[in-house]
């Protein structure tokens, strides 16, 4: 996968541009790279295979760029801010706008992990998509996600953080429309794109708050602010607050705004890995840490962050038992996954968050891909019940859907298992409602996410053979080309937990310098958390000891003898994912359609507004036109009548708008002339 000799040569090159100019090519060179797709695609000079590997070294070097970047960034510059100002892009009155990069701790993970998994999908999707005629804009649309993203996550400012926002959601939208001609896509990308309106809205309006109280959009002039915006009297940071965390929510798939992550899963599935699972999704989250100094001091909005976290978490964990497609199980594994990250954010434990981020990367960017892998297999198929009995023939996938669904699950020692029970041991510590309310949802969905991942495990890979023989005899393994990625997340989602856990939640760990704001009562709670008695600390473990082995029972002996259908009743409701749907269909968008055909088109369109300003006016002047035709008939009499009525209004318009007093002769005389 890697070659040598083309490392030495960017060493070199790295050498000759300068560390310096690394910070600029870390942010452009993706989007060159997709413009240049966008442009040649197959019609240039170059043959689509040449192109695609040229793009793949074009995400190689971006990744390298990142590694010489953190080089420089920790051991040259001993982990001190880097900011980069490219050019002046908003200048007036009081809002100075500057296009600039913004490099600190925060940013350096979060570019690890955007590059790391941006490399190895795109590399994988090279096999994966190998058939498809569109590849090329696949790959550039992948190009222009990164970019994006990496604006995102480098930006010092709203305005900039709000463009990569914004830009991220326009990829997510071409990248599950991707096959545009099935419908089932473009209903999936127009709900995704829908669904993300509400919490960007929520995010535009927070910031405009921001700059009508503070008259300053940067990150670091706004941290120093804090005690002033505490003490503002215009609006209350928890205002601003609970608005950006309504823009993170939409973007986060978080409970009310979650249902479009599960339809994503329409698009391509290393779409599904890249964006759905890895990077897109978790800009909310980055941006509660970002804005952590604000959140900090927002007292009301933590308890309802930590809330909506805990219920996500246990929603999402709860709907993915009953679902039968794998892909979806993996996306409301997502969803819940995430769920845990805020959970962390309203306990105030940023570095948790981030921490726990960083891990849930990998291993399900590994169960995407696996699962890929198995479809590809497969034939496209992606129902679990159209499955099993495939470890035979599937023994490298079933490997690696093993170490991504421990990870998930949290099993002892792997990268899953120090982030999330950081987080529940943190919420335990806390004594207070909304946190130990926290740590009970998140321990029973410990317990369910055992119980899908063994689920999934067994209806694929053991007991009965329920493909058609035609697919069966067609099955293979994963090829070398999608097997390289998988073995690389494999290897992360196994050690980067254990080697990263003193950095990220080190007790007194100055990794995070200024990027983060951690207050002194943060390192108490961790202080709690770590001397809690150990039969608290198992709570969690045995949840997901008791949800593998139902898991584990209920799919090798009830299911074989139908018992399973004395749990109906439960099964219709989570199946039907908590009616959230429906309760949306029938409650919101009928109801909006309704008052949109009834009030706004048909009363108001076509009736109000149509009748008076349109129709309206051309039949008035259709009417008066044909009355002055009719008095232009050349009757004496209807000259007479129109004298009459024009000497009226003349005298009348004479004694009140400009007070000429008449007599009673001379009106007399003036009627007498006028009748003569």
């Amino acid at each position: 996968m890697f070659c040598m000799p083309w490392i030495i040569r960017q060493l070199i090159f790295v050498l000759i541009i300068g560390l310096n100019n690394i910070y600029y090519l870390v942010i452009f060179v993706p989007f060159l790279a997709s413009i240049l797709l966008l442009l040649s695609g197959n019609y240039f000079f170059w043959k689509s295979a040449n192109l695609l590997l040229f793009s793949w070294q074009l995400s190689l070097l971006t990744f390298f760029f990142t590694l010489a970047l953190t080089f420089d960034f920790f051991i040259l510059k001993n982990g001190k801010t880097v900011e980069i100002s490219i050019l002046n892009w908003i200048d007036y009155g009081c809002l100075n706008i500057k296009l600039a990069g913004l490099f600190d701790t925060l940013t350096i993970v979060m570019l690890l992990v955007i590059t790391v998994v941006s490399l190895l999908v795109q590399y994988y999707s090279k096999t994966y998509m190998k058939y498809d005629p569109h590849i090329i804009r696949f790959i550039a649309f992948l190009f222009l996600f990164t970019f994006f993203m990496i604006l995102l996550v480098t930006s010092n400012n709203f305005i900039q953080l709000f463009t990569g926002w914004e830009g991220v959601g326009i990829c997510s939208y071409l990248l599950i429309n991707f096959w545009y001609t099935r419908i089932q896509a473009n209903k999936a990308a127009i709900k995704a794109i829908l669904v993300n309106r509400v919490g960007d809205t929520a995010l535009a309006v927070g910031i405009f708050l921001v700059f009508v109280n503070f008259q300053t959009l940067d990150f670091y002039i706004l941290s120093t602010l804090t005690a002033d915006i505490k003490e503002s009297s215009l609006v209350n940071i928890n205002t601003i607050a609970f608005f950006f965390f309504l823009g993170a929510m939409g973007k986060s798939a978080q409970i009310g705004l979650h249902t479009w992550l599960p339809d994503a899963m329409e698009g391509p599935t290393p779409v599904s890995a890249l964006l759905h699972a890895a990077t897109m999704v978790t800009a909310g989250v980055f941006l509660l840490i970002r804005c952590s100094f604000l959140f900090q001091e927002a007292t009301y909005i933590l308890p309802i962050i930590t809330i909506i976290g805990s219920l996500t978490t246990f929603l999402a964990a709860s709907i993915a038992i009953v679902q039968n497609d794998i892909k979806k199980v993996i996306a409301y594994s997502t969803c819940s996954q995430l769920g845990y990250m805020f959970m962390a954010c309203g306990l105030q434990s940023f570095n948790g968050a981030i921490f726990h981020l960083y891990n849930h990367a990998f291993f399900k960017a590994l169960l995407f891909l696996t699962a890929g892998s198995i479809i590809h297999a497969l034939d496209n198929e992606q129902d679990l019940r159209k499955m099993g009995g495939l470890i035979n023939l599937l023994p490298f996938s079933y490997c690696m859907m093993l170490i991504g669904s421990l990870a998930l699950m949290g099993f002892t020692f792997l990268s899953g298992y120090y982030s999330k029970e950081f987080i529940l041991e943190i919420s335990l510590s806390h004594y207070t409602i909304p946190s130990h309310f926290a740590f009970c949802l998140g321990t029973l969905s410990s317990g369910c996410t055992a119980f899908y991942s063994m689920r999934s495990l067994i209806l694929i890979f053991f007991g009965n053979v329920n493909s058609y023989k035609k697919i069966i005899m067609s099955v293979h393994d994963t090829p070398l080309g999608m097997l390289s990625p998988m073995i690389v997340l494999a290897f992360l989602s196994l050690f980067t937990g254990f080697f990263s856990k003193d950095f990220f939640i080190g007790l007194g760990t100055p990794f995070w310098s200024n990027s983060i704001s951690i207050y002194p009562v943060q390192y108490y709670n961790m202080v709690n958390a770590e001397f809690l008695p150990f039969y608290y600390k198992i709570i969690p473990l045995w949840f997901s000891f008791t949800g593998t082995t139902l898991a584990f029972l209920l799919f090798n002996f009830l299911l074989k003898n139908n018992k399973i259908y004395q749990f109906n009743s439960y099964y219709t409701f989570f199946n039907k994912k908590w009616f959230f749907d429906l309760l949306y269909n029938d409650l919101i968008i009928q109801r909006t359609l309704s008052i949109g055909y009834n009030v706004t088109y048909k009363l108001i369109d076509r009736g109000i507004l149509e009748t008076i300003y349109i129709t309206g006016f051309s039949k008035n002047y259709l009417n008066l036109s044909t009355l002055f035709k009719q008095m232009q008939a050349g009757h004496p009499y209807h000259y007479l009548i129109l004298g009459v009525i024009g000497g009226f209004y003349a005298i009348v318009y004479l004694v009140f708008f400009f007070n000429i007093k008449i007599n009673g002769g001379i009106l007399f005389l003036l009627i007498y002339l006028y009748h003569q």
